[in-house]
């Protein structure tokens, strides 16, 4: 593991090396479903590689000091399917965000007490 301050994990030079040739092959690669970098992902990625945890921001960080640069499409996705997209919108998504069923009383919230 990369020496660094408690709290703030870095990456050795090889570990960096390798983590960009693995950027490099994409997200496909990785088993997420599309080709799109996000800092969650790339996250993910760097515990699974190197069992090292960062925050989205010290990701964010990491991959700014290495030269990635943060990146908007300038057009839509010629692969983009506006009809998935409409579906996904009126049937996945307020599934997704309908509120959650608590299993048992009481609270799911570690910081604050179960409301009644």
């Amino acid at each position: 593991m990369g020496a660094g301050s408690p709290g703030r994990p870095r990456l050795s030079a090889a570990q960096v090396a390798r983590l960009e040739r693995e950027l490099e092959r994409g997200p496909l690669a990785h088993g997420w479903a599309d080709q799109r970098w996000t800092l969650a992902r790339v996250k993910k990625l760097i515990g699974r590689l190197f069992r090292i945890s960062y925050t989205v921001e010290g990701t964010w960080r990491l991959l700014k000091r290495h030269g990635w640069s943060w990146q908007q499409p300038a057009r839509r996705a010629i692969e983009r399917d506006d009809d998935a997209v409409e579906l996904w919108k009126k049937e996945v998504w307020p599934r997704v965000r309908a509120p959650r069923q608590r299993a048992t009383a009481g609270s799911s919230s570690k910081t604050r007490p179960a409301s009644r």
